[in-house]
């Protein structure tokens, strides 16, 4: 006896969202404790590693669990054809007909959601791991460097926030005010940034920041990190090199990285302003 757990999650359109996937960890958990041999299958568009559910081999089980999500469409029929040998059961999943032969094909439902039927989704059970949460601020420029940074983003196990300090208060996807944009900032783990405006906020924010500077020889984003003397900045002919991001992005999540940036929060001696009253002084004078 080998089970094969799969659901939307499985199929390359399939289109799984987060609480497809859990309700699949859910099933496979369950089996373990079971002590029922089992493989779960997922689509390249879900996770780059593990099986895929297009080369399991049919042969090699003898039952099928499709785990949450609703029954129906040409995917389930072809769990159907492709399964017939094996024992299918759907669990934690919706029915909007119950006579659908999608719906038939299964030996037993045990639906999550049905007319007359409300039982907990399969995710609300289902074992999560804490993993940083990520502020990403990057210019509207396209680029090669912004193009680096997005694709070595794509590989981090981290939750990722896209953030736009752009200011906009009619418009809900945006903040309205610089307070509410920095509030966001200080429950974030991290930043990664291709603007100064990103590195200076989440430096102020006391999160660390790894800082990309999109401009050849340096430009507006080295500027702050010399000023404020950060150390995690990559240049832009650096920022195509994953090892170099992977490296800062090391320090970032480590204590030394986050003891710096908070020191980085702390007030600073600002002599601009001094100066400019200095200036305001002068020319009353005058």
């Amino acid at each position: 006896m080998r089970a094969l757990v799969i659901g939307w999650a499985s199929f390359r359109d399939g289109g799984a969202s987060a609480g497809d996937v859990l309700g699949m960890r859910r099933v496979g958990v369950a089996l373990s404790a079971a002590g029922m041999p089992h493989d779960l299958a997922w689509s390249p568009a879900c996770r780059r590693e593990g099986l895929a559910y297009e080369e399991a081999d049919p042969a090699r089980y003898s039952h099928v669990v499709f785990a949450g999500g609703p029954v129906h469409g040409w995917q389930i029929r072809e769990v159907h054809r492709r399964f017939a040998h094996c024992s299918r059961i759907a669990v934690g999943v919706s029915v909007d007909d119950p006579d659908d032969e999608t719906v038939a094909g299964f030996e037993e439902v045990l639906a999550g959601a049905h007319p007359g039927i409300a039982t907990p989704d399969l995710a609300v059970g289902a074992p999560t791991d804490e993993v940083l949460v990520v502020g990403v601020i990057l210019g509207p420029e396209p680029g090669p460097v912004r193009a680096s940074v997005t694709k070595w983003l794509a590989g981090l196990d981290c939750g990722r926030v896209p953030l736009d300090p752009r200011l906009a208060a009619s418009d809900w996807e945006h903040c309205a005010t610089p307070d509410q944009f920095t509030s966001i900032l200080s429950h974030l783990d991290v930043a990664v940034t291709t603007r100064p405006d990103g590195l200076v906020l989440g430096l102020r924010a006391g999160i660390p920041v790894l800082a990309v500077d999109p401009v050849d020889g340096g430009g507006a984003v080295t500027a702050q990190a010399d000023a404020l003397g950060w150390p995690a900045l990559v240049p832009a002919d650096e920022a195509r090199e994953p090892e170099i991001l992977d490296s800062w992005w090391r320090w970032c999540s480590s204590v030394q990285g986050r003891a710096v940036a908070a020191l980085r929060a702390l007030p600073v001696d600002d002599g601009t302003m001094r100066d400019m009253l200095k200036a305001l002084k002068a020319g009353s004078a005058g």
